[in-house]
């Protein structure tokens, strides 16, 4: 099933007042000394290698539980989208306003792939991002990933092409890929326009995005353009197995494994599918000649082990590799970097990648 043209905006729903007093709160946690966090943080959480849970990550959980509503996954999916806009919105960080913005159109083969482009202070950029957003390939966009966007822009010095692809369980796999391979395209294809030299393009994403990033750049090798690096940021990998770490970390660290399994449903209901490297990167037999790659992965996420064993095979087979490991933080930490100076850090990792990458 596809769909047609989609619109170029979307409307984020905006916090209520609870919310916003929350979000307050929660910023004005994160400006105390690290070791007043640590000492509020009566009851530290540490995982089976001894690494403790940062302690403004274990208040944001509980903010994350004091929200009033269901989980998204007992939610219709419009409503679970909604959702996740308001977590995305209650933890981002503040950004002064851009230098530059632009809503873009890409054409599809499911029809417009909207995207929005961004560039944080004038003058010429370090390079382009290609990024794509998480959300278990059903929810998410553009709007909900802004936070974590407009941060690589600004602190690795480039312009951020942020796509809105197709999503599931209206455009089950292979639509997201489909998408991002248009988006590559056009991105490869406008840089000059942009002032940027095309083979100064790195494709990121986290979670979802970073499954999509991993695949675009693998079906990628031999073309006349490939990435300067692929930044996966605490990717899936493996959508036909479980490692320890989805065991270990089920429960009550955001993203849990029953969210993994209703994601994996909607995106590949067909688990023969599962296998596929264009579903499971994990699963490509040969990585070889695939861009060099960043991958972060966090200490206290169901996803961490996937992260690592690709991160292994990305090296056997001689690919340029670092392997980023967060100890004290959750999935989608990029998104909390403004009421988490431990994921502000991390996220820095990240940007820092960027700019060596792209010299």
């Amino acid at each position: 099933m596809t769909t047609t043209d989609r619109p170029i905006t979307r409307r984020v729903p905006e916090l209520g007042i609870a919310a916003r007093v929350q979000r307050s709160v929660l910023q004005g946690f994160a400006k105390l000394p690290q070791r007043v966090l640590d000492t509020l943080d009566v009851r530290p959480t540490t995982n089976a290698d001894g690494e403790r849970l940062a302690s403004e990550i274990r208040i944001a959980l509980l903010a994350l539980d004091a929200l009033p509503g269901e989980d998204f996954v007992d939610l219709p999916v419009d409503q679970g989208r909604d959702h996740l806009d308001l977590e995305a919105a209650l933890f981002a960080e503040d950004f002064a306003p851009f230098a530059f913005e632009e809503d873009l159109a890409i054409a599809g083969p499911g029809g417009t792939i909207p995207a929005t482009r961004y560039r944080a202070t004038a003058g010429t950029p370090r390079g382009l991002v290609v990024y794509f957003h998480g959300g278990g390939w059903v929810l998410g966009n553009r709007f909900s990933t802004q936070s974590p966007v407009r941060f690589l822009a600004l602190h690795a010095g480039v312009d951020v092409l942020s796509i809105d692809y197709r999503l599931a369980p209206e455009n089950p796999f292979p639509a997201a890929i489909e998408d991002a391979h248009a988006a590559w395209e056009f991105a490869v294809a406008n840089a000059r326009g942009w002032g940027i030299d095309p083979s100064r393009i790195v494709v990121a994403g986290d979670s979802a995005g970073g499954n999509i990033s991993a695949v675009l750049s693998n079906g990628l090798r031999g073309a006349a353009v490939t990435p300067a690096l692929q930044a996966l940021i605490f990717p899936a990998t493996d959508l036909a197995g479980e490692s320890a770490s989805y065991h270990e970390f089920g429960e009550g660290f955001f993203l849990t494994r029953t969210h993994m399994e209703w994601y994996k449903d909607r995106y590949v209901p067909d688990r023969a599918q599962r296998t596929d490297p264009r579903v499971s990167p994990l699963h490509t037999p040969d990585l070889s000649g695939t861009a060099p790659a960043f991958v972060a992965v966090a200490g206290f996420d169901p996803l961490r082990d996937e992260g690592i064993a690709y991160a292994r095979r990305l090296e056997e087979a001689g690919v340029p590799v670092t392997l980023d490991r967060a100890p004290g933080l959750i999935h989608a930490y990029i998104n909390v970097t403004g009421v988490s100076r431990t994921a502000r850090t991390a996220t820095l990792r990240i940007a820092d990648a960027i700019v060596r990458a792209l010299g």
